[in-house]
């Protein structure tokens, strides 16, 4: 099926679909059965998802369960929140102007501009991926003893794994997510009922506290969690994997596609917010209750996990989700990648090419950073991820909110009133927080 070519409100034309070699490729059922249409959308959902369950949530939600308790679970919901509401802006975008985010910003915005955002973006990949990729490695040492340099060398098989399966079809990368998060809950769920959390605490801690702004050091951990949470590759990655299903491109169509996108992104989501909780809860409920309140480090929290739960499958457990959570994150981290190389300076490449250099950019300093820390210090470079990540957040989520409140861009589809008003909070919000992060910061006030 070929891409309408459509410029209206745009200073370009957009000549090109998304991630072409699958676009609507997913077929959707032409019947109105509601379950098998909700089928045929389900996977870009789960592919957001792993976003939010990555090696860099781990580290802080460790940190904040370990030193807070179950203080900072309020930060993790509001977080998740503001993260239903970005996606479903990020899918729409796809879905009505056909374009991804990248792609948007470059027919929107003049070619300076359009390559600032693009440096940043990579950036922020770059410390998503190292953030990822050191998950992945501290995963293998635990289970298989694989030295921290020889395991960054191993993720780069992800390359090969994608192109493998893409060539089979997109769904076959939806099924392998879907197989790994899957993976990854069993594991949570065995841990979080060892650990014997305590209920009204959990409930407590959903309720945001004002000591969490009080305490720079809690609220530090906060915006890392934000980072965590709502990664800005993914409202690029989601604004263009959505264009791979087979939907009319006619405005019933497109309402259909955003009903269903929404429903299969809001429900993975939530088992996304289920798993970053469990974490911090599993923290909280082990390291906090037992008096361990500086525990941060990953390969501490193995350690510890144990002797505390008293069961020998505990670590094994714990390791074996970290792993699946890495290699997850870096599979879509690397399409994300392909996204915005293309939509923003609009070079085409050959797809192992691609992805070779959007590996490569991951790699050369996680090798580095691997070689000259090892194991140590790896828990603080997460956490700065993190805030990498979450200070790049506004410069994809205000172009976002922007475009898909233009009613020359959407037309019917803009977003109404009080959508409007809860997406510019929300950036708002985000902006000031990480203005205050930056002060504090560059004070020497973490």
């Amino acid at each position: 099926m070929q891409k309408k070519k459509s410029s209206i409100g745009w200073r370009n034309e957009n000549k090109d679909p998304s991630l072409s070699e699958v676009f609507s490729s997913v077929s959707v059922p032409k019947q109105k059965g509601i379950w098998k249409k909700l089928f045929a959308f389900t996977g870009p959902g789960l592919l957001i998802a792993v976003g939010y369950m990555d090696p860099g949530n781990w580290a802080t939600d460790i940190a904040g369960g370990s030193q807070f308790g179950y203080m900072l679970l309020s930060v993790i919901f509001i977080s998740n929140f503001f993260a239903i509401i970005l996606q479903h802006l990020a899918l729409k975008l796809g879905i009505v102007c056909e374009r991804d985010l990248a792609q948007a910003c470059r027919d929107h915005y003049t070619p300076l501009i359009s390559f600032i955002l693009w440096i940043l973006c990579e950036i922020s990949i770059a410390a998503c991926d190292l953030a990822e990729i050191i998950g992945s490695v501290l995963a293998l040492k635990l289970l298989f003893g694989i030295p921290i340099t020889w395991g960054v060398l191993i993720t780069a098989i992800d390359v090969l794994i994608i192109l493998f399966f893409q060539y089979k079809g997109f769904r076959y990368i939806e099924s392998v997510v879907a197989a790994l998060i899957f993976t990854i809950l069993v594991c949570f769920s065995f841990e979080i009922i060892s650990s014997k959390p305590e209920i009204f605490p959990i409930l407590k801690g959903i309720v945001p506290n004002p000591e969490i702004i009080k305490d720079s050091h809690s609220f530090y951990i906060s915006i890392g969690i934000l980072g965590a949470t709502v990664m800005p590759h993914n409202l690029y990655l989601h604004s263009s994997i959505i264009q791979t299903r087979d939907y009319p491109r006619t405005t019933e169509g497109k309402k259909m596609a955003i009903k269903y996108a929404t429903i299969d992104s809001t429900l993975s989501l939530s088992l996304a917010f289920f798993i970053n909780a469990a974490i911090l809860i599993i923290s909280a409920a082990t390291f906090h209750k037992a008096g361990y309140t500086e525990v941060a480090d990953i390969m501490d929290a193995h350690k510890l996990l144990n002797p505390i739960l008293g069961s020998s499958l505990s670590g094994v457990f714990f390791a074996l989700a970290l792993l699946a959570s890495g290699q997850n994150s870096t599979l879509t981290g690397t399409l994300a990648g392909q996204i915005v190389m293309e939509g923003f300076i609009n070079i085409k490449f050959k797809p192992w090419i691609r992805r070779l250099i959007t590996r490569l950019i991951a790699i050369v300093p996680a090798m580095i950073v691997s070689i000259v820390y090892g194991e140590k210090g790896t828990t603080e470079l997460l956490i700065i991820s993190q805030i990498i990540l979450s200070i790049q957040l506004s410069f994809a989520i205000i172009p976002l909110v922007n475009f898909t409140g233009d009613s020359e861009k959407m037309g019917p589809f803009v977003n109404g009133p009080i959508l409007k008003i809860s997406a510019w909070g929300i950036t708002i919000i985000i902006l000031l927080l990480n203005l205050f992060l930056l002060y504090n910061t560059l004070l020497g006030r973490r």
